[in-house]
């Protein structure tokens, strides 16, 4: 089923279960407030998903500007140029030195600098190319699948989304998950590429794969250990600081980019700025949908209901629950972006954007990507039907992102 319909079912889901329990509540247990909730819910949430994206839009045009000096700066081809021996060797069966490699490069530079708008036409045209090398068309190659996989684990640098969204949300320190969702995402990624790898009979014992996968894998866990050793509160503000010195560096090293390749920064800035704008105000409609949903479904007591099952199921295996308030958007995730990000935000209004369960939520959001719907997007641009064990190491990856941001919410917010 498309991911588009999976989020249709699950939003008429949202108002139709809401509907039953609240009749139940008031024919049998005499509760004549809940329908006044559940509409009074409506008319806020839609309110607060107004506010909510017609603050971003500052926020939005400003990162969004940086990012195009960035692009302009050369800076993704530079990322490409970096990344180029180690995805020669995740792709094998395309023949070396073909223009499909450098859309790949192209691609999985932008995604992990944040720019989508950049980064889904270079992967659509990566597609394509692909589909000119691949001898079965409606069946997914591997460099297909393994091209999918990195794409759906959501590695990413900046979530600047994110931190947008827990500013707008009154995060005292916005950027305090820049770390914990950049440690997330790795282990999502990792876990993606050896599962696909596993699939393909790809040797991952060779030199260039070992030098960039166990190097990675070492600065995390160097970064995992040394935070470790810190008490709470100093490893919050230690975890602050590095976010925001890393990414006032960032943008500094878009503005030096910019400046070196000559490019008029200011007027790239404001091109970039301008996109910003457009993109918040796009977002009002699904924002509103899936907030106004989650507020009935919750009004309803429906999400009370669900989160103190998983809870007591928890529990009674011996387990810590803290984490299991934020388990919507991480469930919601592989299905839908704006789904997902209207649970994250619903999270952070109900428990508090600096609360361990709004944390953890913005945790979920940025450690995996929308797998279902870059599936769909991507196998449904060149006619793939048999997708092969693409979905199977789609999910393995977000589960891997998902355990991990449990445990490194644990690490930095428990």
């Amino acid at each position: 089923m498309p991911a588009d319909m999976v989020l249709n079912w699950i939003w008429i889901a949202f108002f139709i279960i809401a509907f039953v329990i609240a009749l139940v509540k008031l024919v049998f247990f005499g509760d004549f407030d809940v329908f006044p909730a559940m509409m009074d819910s409506t008319f806020s949430s839609s309110k607060t998903a107004f506010e909510i994206s017609l603050g971003l839009t500052g926020v939005l045009a400003l990162w969004l500007g940086i990012m195009k000096i960035g692009e302009k700066g050369g800076v993704v081809n530079i990322l490409a140029k970096m990344l180029s021996p180690l995805f020669t060797k995740l792709f094998p069966d395309i023949p070396k030195g073909h223009p499909v490699t450098g859309s790949i490069f192209m691609n999985i530079a932008a995604n992990m600098l944040g720019l989508d708008n950049a980064a889904t036409p270079l992967g659509l045209k990566a597609m394509e190319q692909m589909q000119e090398l691949n001898p079965k068309k409606d069946t997914a190659s591997n460099p297909m699948i393994m091209f999918l996989v990195l794409n759906t684990s959501g590695l990413t640098l900046i979530p600047i989304s994110i931190m947008v969204y827990r500013a707008q949300m009154g995060a005292a320190q916005p950027t305090d998950i820049f770390i914990p969702i950049l440690l997330a995402t790795f282990f999502s990624t990792l876990a993606g590429v050896i599962i696909t790898s596993l699939f393909q009979k790809i040797n991952l014992l060779n030199r260039t794969i070992l030098l960039f996968l166990g190097g990675a894998a070492l600065v995390v866990a160097g970064v995992i250990w040394g935070f470790g050793q810190l008490d709470s509160v100093l490893m919050n503000k230690v975890s602050t600081s590095t976010a925001n010195i890393l990414l006032m560096t960032i943008i500094i090293a878009f503005i030096l980019a910019g400046i070196r390749k000559k490019v008029n920064v200011y007027d790239a800035f404001i091109e970039g700025a301008k996109d910003g704008f457009t993109t918040a105000v796009r977002i009002i409609p699904y924002l509103v949908a899936i907030l106004v949903g989650i507020g009935v479904f919750r009004a309803s007591g429906a999400m009370d209901m669900l989160i103190d099952g998983i809870k007591w199921s928890v529990e009674a295996c011996g387990g810590n629950s803290d984490f299991v308030g934020a388990l919507p958007t991480a469930l919601m995730k592989p299905l839908s972006g704006s789904g997902a990000r209207g649970m994250m935000v619903d999270a952070m209004t109900t428990y508090g954007a600096d609360s361990f369960i709004g944390r953890l939520s913005c945790i979920f959001q940025g450690s995996t990507d929308t797998t279902f719907y870059i599936l769909a997007v991507y196998f449904g641009s060149v006619g793939i039907v048999k997708t092969r064990h693409a979905v199977t190491c789609g999910l393995l990856a977000d589960l891997a992102g998902i355990i991990a941001a449990i445990a490194i919410a644990y690490l930095f917010f428990g």
